[in-house]
């Protein structure tokens, strides 16, 4: 959208309109007055919950004369929307800024700042409310389009979202050394063609091509500099409770997603305890199966929602258990019962590319040869192997409707230490 300065100044001539809005901000001393904080965060949210947009700073709406933002109030003028942006917009709100040199009607140069706002995967609400574009004007929303609209994106994130494009994501950002394991002696040749058929690459509704959700989680090298919630956090505490003064081993894991499950598995072998009895060869019992927390991380990684603001996949470890949280319901008609008897997927894409992913894990027992199984085998695994160790069966419970927590007891020591 407006790629030329040329476009964007026959734009700006037009006027505003449903994807151009114009501000001219005004200062007091090394602060920016106006427009009200409130306002501007409401025209933003209007936007990215309407249809990618661009606004411009430094140019009247009505005369439509360039005006510029001075050179010194530049990085002001960025501090202040990049603060609108992350403390006043819920989620905060991911759009691009840059400072554009402008050739003003007066030939004189002048330097605008350009703001461009991609149609989010989510519903932004600002001060002032739910707001959406028609025309050249924001509107809030009547509680029956506010409703449609949570609607139509609910769909997009718990169906299709990780075939959904990433907003500010370029194709580039994907390593090839990372896309090209998924590629077979019947993959196309050419790159673009093998990307867009894998659906790691796809057009958006202005027909620019973006890494999809999957793309960039399984191929990124970085995953979390797109979506800042696509990381595991491990913790292993002293003792049984949950408190910061016990920790004992921490780590944020970060990278594609089979790297995710290999590091937090390694956490896991590394700081559990194994037990050793001779009678009359010694013998050795760990903690957990490797197997089922090979299994758990998986399935936590895999069926995970994604679309959940500021929630990670949570692994916690204390002497007695193992717990995983995992964001998002029970994907369709499942419920905790039936857990172990039948199976949803809903990432579709996402297991699709764990399932090339070959086996990165010592998980003993396991017959795997890739990291994904498609028939469902995860949970039973999970519970027969843990309650065979430790004589407890693993629970299930779904928090507040919004988090899946997965509670694996540890084997007891035949010491009979704690």
């Amino acid at each position: 959208m407006f790629e030329t300065t040329d476009e964007l100044l026959k734009q700006i001539r037009l006027g505003e309109d449903s994807s151009l809005e114009l501000k001219n901000p005004k200062y007091k001393g090394n602060q920016v007055s106006g427009p009200h904080r409130n306002s501007m965060a409401d025209e933003l949210s209007a936007m990215a919950n309407t249809h990618t947009g661009v606004v411009l700073l430094g140019v009247d709406d009505k005369s439509k004369t360039i005006h510029g933002i001075p050179r010194d109030k530049l990085d002001i003028v960025e501090t202040w929307l990049r603060s609108i942006c992350n403390d006043l917009i819920e989620p905060p709100l991911n759009c691009v800024i840059r400072k554009i040199p402008v050739t003003a009607e007066d030939s004189t140069e002048k330097v605008i700042v350009r703001i461009d706002v991609p149609r989010s995967l989510f519903v932004h609400q600002s001060p002032g409310g739910y707001f959406r574009r028609i025309g050249s004007s924001k509107r809030q929303m009547r509680p029956d389009v506010l409703a449609r609209l949570f609607q139509q994106r609910s769909q997009a994130r718990v169906i299709r979202f990780d075939e959904q494009t990433v907003p500010n994501a370029e194709p580039g950002n994907l390593v090839p050394k990372l896309w090209k394991r998924f590629r077979t002696v019947l993959s196309p040749s050419n790159d673009q063609e093998f990307l867009e058929k894998m659906k790691l690459i796809v057009r958006n509704e202005e027909n620019i091509l973006r890494p999809t959700v999957s793309g960039i989680l399984m191929a990124s090298d970085a995953p979390e500099s797109f979506m800042p919630n696509a990381f595991i956090q491990v913790v292993c505490y002293r003792g049984t409770e949950r408190n910061g003064a016990s920790q004992l081993d921490a780590q944020d894991i970060t990278g594609p997603l089979d790297i995710q499950i290999r590091d937090a598995c390694k956490f896991v072998e590394r700081n559990m305890r194994v037990y050793a009895i001779k009678a009359p060869n010694r013998i050795e019992t760990p903690q957990f199966s490797m197997n089922a927390v090979f299994e758990a991380v998986v399935n936590a990684v895999a069926h995970r929602d994604y679309s959940v603001y500021r929630s990670k996949i949570r692994l916690h470890l204390f002497g007695d258990r193992l717990e995983i949280f995992s964001p998002g319901t029970i994907p369709n008609t499942m419920t905790i019962d039936s857990l172990s008897e039948r199976q949803s997927t809903r990432n579709e894409l996402l297991s699709s590319l764990l399932a090339r992913c070959p086996m990165n894990v010592n998980a003993i027992g396991s017959q795997r040869s890739f990291i994904m199984d498609r028939r469902g085998e995860g949970v039973p695994i999970i519970i027969t192997e843990s309650e065979n160790l430790s004589g407890r069966r693993p629970i299930y419970l779904l928090l507040d409707d919004a988090e899946l927590k997965l509670t694996i007891f540890a084997a007891k020591s035949p010491h009979g230490e704690d």
